[in-house]
């Protein structure tokens, strides 16, 4: 019986392994082809890179892991059927369920594992992924010169050449310097250049030769002077500077983000619920009072009287009970009420409305935790009874079995999240209806697995229609 388990771990272990990472590559070249024009062409050093894509990895395990359950599992139990081991192990006495058990341990651990991840692991990896990816996103390009076209990279300035050679040498150069002069450029074109970079690399140093500077003095008092000065100088070389501080890319504090919901662990996440919740409570309550101020009647006490009024009925046309020199005055105040009360709902309306969806995503978000370790189970139990049922190893049939049913499993919860956060489905019924639609299946496959029927079995079926189409032809 040990042995038997120890096969059953090993045929699972090796394409588990494999198929976890193949699908954390793919994932990972989608992450850069999605970000791949905030990443090309900014200078940045290499271990930053691989920084940013250290940490999308650990975020995208949410989704490989899964995959990699549904499709090791399929091809596990695929290649013992084709290979007639699964034969010979029921023979042995030993049934698809009892078979399944120390894969369903190994199953157990990598769920508790996928929660202390998602729980623990995955919030820190996604506080530095956020962090990270908003300073790469912020940093300025690199300063790259494309002939023919002005750049303006540099602040206050305006740099074109009509021709740059393969070392670096620049030609006919153009230089619009808007520093300073009371918004009057400085002009300095020369022949030829060469850009290098001081040691420290906090300055751009701009080798120009054989060029002319044009200077126009600003005018203080703002008419046009037609006897304005225009100083023009020639030089043979001059080396200006440009600053570069601002193509640096600062690290921003990842503790700046660390309010964000899906970089919180559990209890941050119902600390953070309870805390939205009292905020919106309130917000709605004070909203309340200030709509019924403008309902209440102002009674202004004239005097004291032994006179006892009779009770006035208001008609359904308010206007009549009004006198006549008072009526406009009526309608006036009422269109400034009706205003105020629309200009507070439409300015109110909106923050509402964030905290309502901070508080459904935040609920999302602690439902999220769980739903990746049962659909780690789910998946096995689809995976493990239709590789049994197909009987075909190998990354055929069962890749494409494996990601049929992985898109129904990501579709259902995509839609259903999507739903949620719109106000249209409970987050808790949301998050939790792809499990409680394919939970029928899992059981169903099982049950067919175990009583060995032909459900993906082609000729099964094409002699089923034959004997059908027989049984037609024979009636009169």
């Amino acid at each position: 019986m040990k042995k038997i388990h120890l096969l059953l771990v090993k045929a699972f272990i090796w394409p588990f392994i494999t198929t976890f990472f193949v699908v954390m590559f793919i994932l990972l070249m989608f992450f850069l082809f999605k970000w791949v024009d905030d990443l090309i062409g900014k200078g940045f050093e290499w271990y930053t890179i691989l920084e940013l894509m250290y940490y999308a990895s650990a975020a995208n395990v949410s989704m490989a892991l899964p995959l990699s359950i549904l499709l090791s599992s399929i091809m596990t139990f695929g290649s013992l059927g084709e290979n007639y081991e699964l034969v010979a192990i029921k023979s042995a006495g030993i049934s698809l369920q009892k078979a399944m058990q120390p894969l369903f341990v190994v199953i157990i651990i990598l769920t508790i594992g996928s929660f202390l991840f998602s729980n623990y692991m995955l919030p820190k990896a996604n506080l530095k992924f956020g962090s990270l990816l908003y300073d790469v996103r912020n940093k300025k390009l690199s300063f790259l010169i494309k002939p023919g076209v002005f750049n303006n990279s540099i602040p206050n300035y305006s740099i074109r050449v009509d021709k740059k050679d393969d070392d670096g040498t620049l030609h006919n150069i153009m230089i619009y310097d808007h520093k300073g002069n009371g918004g009057i450029p400085k002009i300095i074109m020369a022949k030829q250049g060469l850009m290098e970079k001081t040691s420290d690399g906090k300055f751009l140093v701009l080798k120009l030769k054989d060029g002319v500077q044009y200077e126009e003095q600003a005018n203080n008092s703002g008419i046009y002077n037609p006897r304005q000065i225009f100083y023009r100088n020639r030089f043979k070389e001059t080396e200006p500077r440009f600053d570069l501080s601002s193509f640096e890319m600062n690290r921003t504090d990842p503790n700046a983000f660390g309010n964000s919901t899906p970089m919180l662990n559990l209890k941050g996440i119902a600390r953070k619920q309870d805390s939205l919740t009292k905020v919106l409570d309130t917000f709605n309550r004070n909203t309340g009072i200030n709509m019924a101020n403008n309902f209440k009647q102002n009674n202004i006490a004239k005097g004291y009287t032994k006179i006892k009024a009779p009770v006035k009925k208001i008609d359904d046309v308010i206007l009549k009970t009004i006198p006549n020199g008072s009526r406009k005055q009526s309608i006036e105040n009422a269109f400034g009420s009706v205003s105020a009360i629309n200009q507070s709902l439409t300015n109110d309306a909106p923050r509402a409305k964030d905290l309502t969806g901070e508080i459904i995503f935040a609920r999302i978000e602690y439902q999220r935790k769980f739903t990746l370790a049962a659909s780690c189970i789910l998946l096995f139990f689809i995976g493990a009874p239709l590789g049994a049922i197909i009987r075909k190893g190998g990354m055929g049939l069962p890749v494409v079995m494996a990601i049929s049913f992985f898109l129904v499993y990501h579709i259902l919860t995509t839609v259903a999240e999507k739903s949620a956060r719109e106000g249209s489905l409970n987050p808790i019924f949301a998050m939790w209806i792809a499990v409680i639609v394919l939970s029928p299946l899992a059981a169903f496959l099982t049950y067919k697995a175990t009583v060995d029927s032909a459900l993906f079995d082609v000729n099964y079926y094409k002699q089923f229609f034959t004997k059908l189409f027989r049984i037609k032809q024979r009636q009169p």
